[in-house]
């Protein structure tokens, strides 16, 4: 069974010059005002997925030419219109299944209008969204000697479904946790859910500086168009997972703090011999956790919107990552800020933050 993916700019700028060169010199916002004339674009055929079990899939890349900034503009009615628009050319290229890709699948009520209105069936991949951020942080907080049940966790984006379902999981296994959303009421409400016994330390707020002040590990993952977390939000020795596209943490944490480690979440290593046919910045044979939940879908035969609307279950991440397990996708090592992260990096960042404890031998992504 065929698949489908679909891609869109982050930065106007940036990556509509990835297809037409003349926009890295033309202003931000005119870039925006020629993307939003086009119509969606065919990006690229993948080829080579092959799992380790013996099935294979193909699939491609379909391009939603609209930014972040310029889906949140638009009417809504309109955004979903051209998200639709853009799943039914990857319908038309074979695919059974099509994966919504960042901003498209948060955008309104999460892939379900999407999904009702497609002709194939859709996924956000937030349940491997999920599975693979909470395996990426608590590994980088093993390699930055960090013991979970003496730390503690910040949760951004606290009330979104892969947030709230990182909490719901990672809670029990840490001495402290603080949620952090938009919305108070919201924010006790995730707790109150979660019906935990009463040794659990958990508190809420809305106060992003307030809530990361002391956190050991921190995963985010909110919705915000621009960064939320920069350099003084952080003690030293942290480790930030950011699961958010577009990124929630600011680029000069990377320039000014040498003393905390930042990761992307989601990065897993493709079984097979993939091939792209589009650059989106990864090391080879790589891709973020939602792009590789429809691979799993179409490994697994199952045209079916798997993942859609704000929450995200238990029961949806455990399955997920047990077929991730079967058909071979694995965590690819540590990336930051589209790059991947060595061994060596990884020591200096904790000498500097005095939590160097020996050598880690983090398994670096396939190349």
């Amino acid at each position: 069974m065929n698949f489908g993916f679909v891609l869109h700019p982050m930065d106007a700028r940036r990556d509509a010059a990835r297809r037409y060169p003349i926009a890295k010199y033309l202003p931000g916002a005119i870039v925006e005002q020629l993307l939003a004339r086009k119509g969606s674009i065919f990006v690229s055929d993948i080829t080579g997925v092959r799992s380790d079990t013996g099935a294979t899939t193909e699939g491609c890349f379909v391009g939603c030419p609209l930014t972040p900034r310029m889906m949140k503009r638009m009417p809504l009615e309109e955004c979903y219109k051209r998200i639709v628009a853009t799943v039914e050319m990857a319908a038309e290229h074979g695919a059974k299944v099509v994966g919504l890709g960042a901003f498209t699948a948060v955008i309104g009520d999460g892939g379900i209008t999407v999904a009702e209105r497609s002709s194939v069936a859709v996924t956000t991949g937030n349940s491997y969204t999920v599975a693979t951020a909470i395996e990426g942080a608590l590994e980088a907080a093993r390699v930055m000697a960090i013991r979970p049940c003496e730390a503690k966790l910040a949760v951004v984006g606290a009330t979104g479904s892969i947030g709230k379902t990182c909490a719901q999981i990672m809670v029990p296994q840490f001495a402290e946790t603080v949620l952090i959303g938009r919305d108070r009421a919201r924010t006790e409400a995730v707790i109150e859910s979660f019906h935990f016994g009463p040794d659990i330390r958990i508190a809420a707020t809305t106060d992003v500086a307030e809530g990361l002040r002391d956190a050991d590990v921190i995963i985010t993952v909110t919705s915000a168009a621009e960064a939320i977390i920069h350099p003084h939000h952080l003690k030293t020795g942290a480790v930030v997972c950011d699961v958010a596209r577009p990124r929630d943490v600011s680029r000069r944490v990377a320039d000014k703090r040498n003393d905390v480690l930042v990761v992307e979440g989601g990065v897993v290593s493709v079984p097979g011999d993939v091939e792209f046919g589009f650059d989106f910045g990864f090391p080879p044979r790589t891709a973020y956790a939602c792009m590789c939940e429809t691979m799993i879908l179409a490994l697994e035969e199952r045209a079916e919107s798997f993942t859609v609307g704000k929450d995200v279950s238990v029961e949806q991440v455990r399955e997920m990552s047990a077929l991730a397990q079967k058909h071979g996708f694995r965590l690819a090592g540590f990336r930051s800020f589209e790059r991947a992260i060595s061994n060596a990096e990884i020591e200096r960042i904790a000498r500097n933050a005095g939590r160097f404890k020996g050598g880690y031998g983090v398994e670096p992504a396939r190349s």
